[in-house]
């Protein structure tokens, strides 16, 4: 991220976010700061830059009311992690197709979305919860993937020998 001493650090961001999300579980009732490492390092590992990681580690703030839209406004980060952050939350009674549209037009949050469906598809996380919830975010996170125009990890090569 930027060296300005104003700026919030990388690893600033990341306590923020763990101590907004402390309370937190997911479906499966794990830490949610699971989640947020996970979505973190896989932006990392997809090549992400340190704003993506921090979009990272924030992308689902807002959305889950651990912090206020209001916060991340004033916050010392980059512009570019605010509008990362935004166009990965979620908004009531938004069409799927209006939010896919949002992230892609949106410089670095695709990398975001993608590490983010990624973990949240993660077979082993699904395995853990009830078959109709498994069923239905399956669905769900293949839906968004397809409007990101993101193919489905393992899903098999197309070209024929």
């Amino acid at each position: 991220m930027t060296a300005s001493r104003a700026q919030l650090t990388l690893p600033e961001v990341e306590a923020l976010a763990r101590e907004a999300h402390a309370a937190q579980r997911d479906k499966a009732g794990r830490p949610y700061t699971e989640h947020l490492a996970a979505v973190a390092e896989g932006v990392r590992s997809r090549g992400g830059s340190d704003e993506q990681i921090a979009a990272a580690w924030l992308h689902d703030a807002v959305e889950d009311d651990a912090l206020s839209a209001e916060w991340l406004a004033g916050a010392a980060l980059p512009q570019e992690v605010k509008d990362m952050v935004l166009a990965v939350t979620k908004r009531a009674g938004e069409e799927p197709e209006a939010y896919a549209r949002r992230i892609l037009a949106t410089p670095g949050a695709l990398l975001v979305k993608e590490a983010d469906l990624a973990h949240n598809a993660d077979p082993a996380r699904l395995a853990v919860l009830e078959p109709a919830t498994r069923t239905r975010l399956t669905a769900k996170y293949a839906r968004v993937r397809e409007l990101l125009g993101l193919t489905a990890p393992d899903a098999p090569s197309e070209r024929q020998d």
